[in-house]
């Protein structure tokens, strides 16, 4: 019932929302004469402010067409080389008519970016792409919105996360590989390469873990105290709902975007309520590249996606609540997942210094867990004042992230 009215209520504003936008263009457009009256640049940032508000954010597209790599400029072309009904994996090839460039490139290491799926799209972590594209063949993992998988192409479950990230891998190649994954991401990744490890030998060539919960026992924060103060039976009462009609997964059980979007808010919602008031200001005075830089920002922070029910359940149970990797008591498809299986594949983890999502030593965690990996093919980098997002986007990410991993990533490969 929850999702039903917040689709009615969603339309019920479309009007305002619409007469909103019709406000911002009345006092902004240059022919109009609304826009030379005194104050009119105050009146167009209110209009514009509940249109932002109130408007629905679509998924956001990467928009990546060139990138700098080998001192040129090369186009870049994004394309879903596979899929499944719940990710697309995408390639971001980069082409060049230099022959010498198109000869840098194609020795260039080949990295599978694993997006989080925890709410946010995959364009999230737009600039980590476009970082990446300058030294790496990029992959990137993009994951689908629930509400828009048919009941009928079945459930989504962790395990199912696990698999999908091996058939990408075998896809792409293990034996070249790269993985990154980032925040929520960890957890599966590191389950794909303890398995492939312990299987058949496909693991990748190194694993980078970025602000995950791989022990959530460790420095908990808010999130983690928030999926350990209730039940499994609240969460699946309380937070789960069906998708309405209207969407092509109608009837599917999900943890709708929309509440995931409002918890993201409760964590700081002063700063968010400053932000706005920041934006109304900056654009009554006419500071563009301000106003800007808010609207990139927000476009991309509003636009969620739905999870599929089983999905969540698992991550709240499986991570937050029974801390089953590192207990060494997680089974995935009837094996069980062991890091220690993890012999030859580099392994490095970050940290954000001031993470309040992913707390100090979460991460980390992987480091020991890995026993049987020796120690000079693990490292951990903590980034000084950095947050969770500072660690993958930001001046923190290229000046002190990336170099470190792009180094790291170069002597896996060599090393292989």
């Amino acid at each position: 019932m929850l999702y039903q009215l917040h689709e009615l209520n969603r339309a019920f504003l479309a009007p305002a929302t619409q007469l909103a936008w019709a406000g911002v263009n009345m006092f902004t457009a240059p022919g109009s004469w609304l826009a030379q009256l005194p104050g009119a640049s105050g009146v167009a940032a209110g209009w514009e402010l509940l249109y932002r508000l109130g408007k629905t954010y679509a998924k956001p597209v990467f928009g990546i067409g060139e990138a700098d790599a080998h001192g040129a400029k090369v186009a870049v072309v994004e394309e879903t080389v596979l899929e499944t009904p719940f990710c697309r994996l995408l390639r971001f090839k980069r082409c060049s008519d230099d022959p010498v460039v198109v000869g840098a490139l194609a020795g260039d290491p080949t990295v599978l970016l694993v997006a989080p799926l925890s709410g946010h799209h995959a364009t999230l972590l737009r600039e980590a792409v476009r970082t990446l594209l300058g030294h790496h063949e990029v992959y990137v993992t993009d994951w689908v919105d629930a509400r828009i998988v048919p009941l009928d192409r079945g459930p989504f479950s962790l395990a199912d996360y696990v698999a999908t990230l091996r058939a990408f891998s075998h896809h792409i190649g293990a034996d070249r590989l790269h993985v990154v994954a980032v925040c929520q991401a960890a957890v599966p990744a590191l389950a794909a390469t303890a398995l492939a490890a312990a299987s058949d030998g496909s693991a990748p060539r190194s694993l980078t873990l970025m602000g995950g919960p791989i022990d959530a026992r460790r420095s908990p924060t808010q999130v983690n105290r928030l999926a350990t103060s209730k039940t499994l039976a609240w969460f699946e009462a309380h937070l789960l709902h069906p998708v309405p009609s209207g969407y092509a997964g109608q009837g599917r059980l999900v943890y709708p975007g929309f509440l995931q979007h409002a918890s993201f808010i409760a964590m700081n919602p002063l700063r968010h309520a400053n932000s706005h008031w920041e934006f109304y200001q900056d654009v009554a005075r006419g500071a563009v590249s301000e106003a800007d830089g808010h609207r990139r920002f927000y476009d991309e922070y509003n636009a969620v996606l739905d999870m599929a029910a089983e999905y969540y359940l698992d991550c709240i149970r499986i991570v937050f609540q029974d801390h089953l990797l590192p207990r060494g008591l997680w089974h995935v498809g009837g094996e069980r997942v062991a890091p220690e299986a993890i012999t030859d594949t580099a392994l490095l983890t970050i940290e954000g210094e001031l993470d309040d999502i992913t707390g100090t030593g979460q991460t980390a965690a992987a480091l020991d867990l890995c026993r049987n990996l020796p120690a000079a093919r693990k490292q951990h980098l903590p980034v000084d004042g950095a947050g969770h997002y500072g660690i993958f986007s930001g001046r923190r990410w290229r000046e002190v992230v990336y170099p470190q991993l792009r180094a790291f990533i170069a002597t896996a490969d060599a090393g292989r």
